[in-house]
């Protein structure tokens, strides 16, 4: 039973070891495979790198302006609000004021939204006639600091858009077309720790990447303001109706004191251009580019070429022998 064993143990053994002796030999073969098709490799690498080098070169600089923006505090009148919040909340809330004294992050969450929202953009675009230089801006000249366009798209000496599209687009962009490239150009962000909001823009020129950035912080300030007045003065009206329709003192009282705080929310708006945002660092013209890393680009395009160089040479080589 023994000798059984013994031979049974020594035939797996064996085995094993010709197993792992196969393995060594897949191993050396694959070596040998890459080592045999090493120019190739080296030709088909090179291609990559030249290619990749090329791209980088090609590819134009994009320089980033942003400003750090803070919250401005937007609560006017919170002790007179807050006094009158328990009790008069519902007939507030019906002329649509906020007493709750918290909307100062909304306000602030709000206009990032605003920031943000295709309407604004597009008003922003048609206000300041962006489109010529977000859309067919090709080259900035450092010398001149000008902005060379896209023949093929804008005719900048006649000021006409040229170029060929397929219906349902036209030659001079859509604000939709506008939306979508203005929202890869603009970022804005909040920090989660201090509440700091940071804006920046990206583009082919340093100096409109800094004028795009002021006009941003100062549209949104001035679209919210615009906001909070309009919704004052509603409230004002709605409460001067209820002031002529009642006779009972103490609400008239109270309605005044209403009329009040709106009347003081549209005094603070008027005095003050940084409504929402405060700027604490405002927005540079860069000197130095924010993208392409050029460095980058070559490094992934040849580590590229030769991992499919390497892969070309181990299948032409397994579909020979399996031929």
């Amino acid at each position: 039973m023994s000798t059984e064993i013994h031979n049974y143990t020594d035939a797996n053994f064996s085995a094993n070891s010709q197993q792992n002796n196969s393995d060594e030999i897949d191993l050396r073969e694959l070596f040998s495979v890459i080592w045999q098709g090493k120019w190739i490799i080296i030709a088909i690498t090179f291609v990559f790198a030249v290619g990749a080098a090329i791209l980088a070169i090609n590819q134009p600089n994009i320089y980033k302006s942003e400003a750090l923006l803070a919250p401005a505090d937007t609560e006017q009148g919170g002790g007179g609000l807050a006094a009158l919040a328990g009790q008069f909340g519902g007939l507030a809330s019906m002329a649509g004021i906020n007493l709750s004294g918290k909307g100062g992050v909304d306000k602030t969450q709000m206009a990032i939204e605003v920031m943000q929202s295709r309407q604004f953009a597009s008003n922003f675009i048609q206000k300041h006639n962006l489109l010529p230089d977000l859309i067919a801006a090709k080259k900035w000249n450092m010398a001149d600091n000008t902005v060379s366009y896209d023949d093929e798209l804008y005719n900048y000496s006649e000021k006409k858009w040229v170029r060929q599209v397929q219906a349902p687009f036209q030659p001079e962009p859509s604000m939709q077309e506008a939306y979508k490239k203005f929202n890869k150009i603009m970022t804005v962000n909040t920090s989660k720790d201090t509440g700091m909001v940071t804006v920046s823009i990206e583009h082919l020129s340093p100096d409109i990447a800094q004028q795009w950035v002021n006009w941003l912080v100062a549209d949104i300030n001035k679209v919210m303001k615009n906001r909070d007045v309009t919704e004052a003065k509603r409230s004002i009206a709605f409460l001067e109706s209820q002031i002529e329709k009642t006779n009972v003192a103490d609400i008239r009282t109270i309605l005044y004191k209403l009329v009040e705080e709106q009347a003081k929310t549209i005094m603070f708006a008027e005095v003050r251009d940084e409504y929402v945002f405060k700027t604490i660092d405002p927005a540079l013209v860069p000197e130095e580019k924010a993208k392409p890393k050029r460095a980058l680009i070559v490094v992934l395009g040849t580590m590229l070429g030769g991992m499919l160089a390497i892969m070309l040479v181990l299948i032409r080589y397994f579909v020979r022998k399996e031929g």
